[in-house]
């Protein structure tokens, strides 16, 4: 009924990824990231399937931990970014948040907190990004103050890697040897691996894993590597062909007229645009599967639809069924049509596409 795009999510491909990010890291406890409404995926109904199996979830910010709340989601949930004002403290300690530490104000509000539970703290170490994070020469003083405070129950000592989706550099072990020597004499758990680092940097697996896009189906890496090519999509955005134009040799398809045909083609119209999230940056080239059959976007997409080129395709009509990206057209392969990465992509599949739950 309506209109035909959608987003299909398979929650069961979710668990298959992360029980994959666990076989690589059996020693690991492992954090599901599931911020930015679970990367467009929905955090709730991810949440609630992978329950059962997840020691605790990862989000931005309190507003996303307390919609996984209202949604009845029970287990921990790490705040990545933090807290920003003392009063978020109340919640945390209410909830079972779990929250990132990353400049000493936070540890002042933390101290001066009227709460009765103590929180857990993940304090986190600018070990290289320049993001979040101590500078090594206070991390240990951090660490002392966390520990001598009442309002703290465990610490886990964290630091965020900038360059793990790229093998070849030496940025990562620099990383880790950066955060082993702030580190070092202090006794708790270890969290460095974000996607890149769960799939292929064993040595930094250390205590707890934090997987995010793997989890998806998507790969952080540009080239194949052995443990992402075991990923499997969890969405397909899909669509349909809702009007066909043969035109010649000469005539213009789209906005500006940007391709002209050079030659006789079949064009179809496709219900889906940049308004529903498919990229603007899509132009002509860009891969689509139509019927099961490998086919190109020509022409500048628009808000609402975009022209897929239909020539040489066989038993395609009205209705024919139409998948920007998914388990037949990986979302990499857009994504570098797009110039642009996954994660830009899934997150930015609006509101007004309907998520379908299988």
């Amino acid at each position: 009924m309506g209109r035909a795009t959608r987003a299909i999510i398979d929650v069961s491909a979710i668990s298959q990824n992360y029980r994959l990010a666990k076989k690589l890291a059996p020693h690991a406890n492992a954090v599901a990231v599931i911020k930015a409404d679970a990367y467009g995926h929905g955090a709730v109904r991810v949440a609630l399937a992978m329950e059962h199996e997840v020691p605790a979830f990862g989000v931005a910010c309190i507003e996303e931990a307390l919609e996984l709340r209202a949604g009845g989601v029970k287990k921990p949930i790490l705040l990545l970014e933090g807290f920003f004002t003392a009063d978020e403290l109340l919640l945390i300690a209410e909830h079972n948040f779990w929250t990132a530490i990353h400049r000493l104000e936070q540890i002042a509000m933390l101290e001066e907190a009227p709460i009765a539970t103590p929180v857990n703290v993940w304090l986190k170490l600018d070990s290289g990004m320049h993001r979040l994070g101590f500078d090594a020469k206070d991390y240990r003083q951090a660490y002392e103050r966390l520990q001598a405070s009442d309002n703290v129950a465990d610490v886990v000592l964290m630091s965020h890697l900038a360059c793990a989706d790229e093998l070849d550099k030496p940025h990562t072990m620099q990383q880790a040897a950066y955060f082993d020597q702030a580190a070092d004499g202090i006794t708790a758990p270890h969290s460095i691996a974000n996607s890149p680092a769960t799939l292929a940097w064993p040595a930094l697996h250390r205590d707890w894993i934090r997987p995010g896009l793997m989890l998806y189906g998507a790969s952080p890496f540009e080239e194949a590597q052995a443990n992402a090519d075991q990923l499997v999509a969890a969405m397909t955005l899909e669509s349909e062909v809702i009007a066909i134009h043969d035109l010649q040799a000469g005539e213009a398809v789209g906005y500006a007229a940007s391709y002209v045909c050079d030659k006789p083609t079949r064009v179809g119209t496709v219900a889906i645009g940049y308004g529903d999230g498919y990229s603007r940056s899509a132009g002509t080239g860009t891969p689509v599967i139509v019927n099961g059959q490998r086919t190109r976007i020509i022409g500048r997409v628009s808000m609402d639809m975009c022209a897929v080129d239909l020539t040489g395709l066989s038993e395609v009509g009205i209705g024919s069924k139409v998948e920007l990206w998914g388990r037949q057209l990986s979302i990499n392969e857009v994504a570098r049509h797009c110039g642009t990465i996954p994660y830009t992509l899934f997150t930015g599949v609006t509101k007004r596409v309907p998520r379908h739950y299988i």
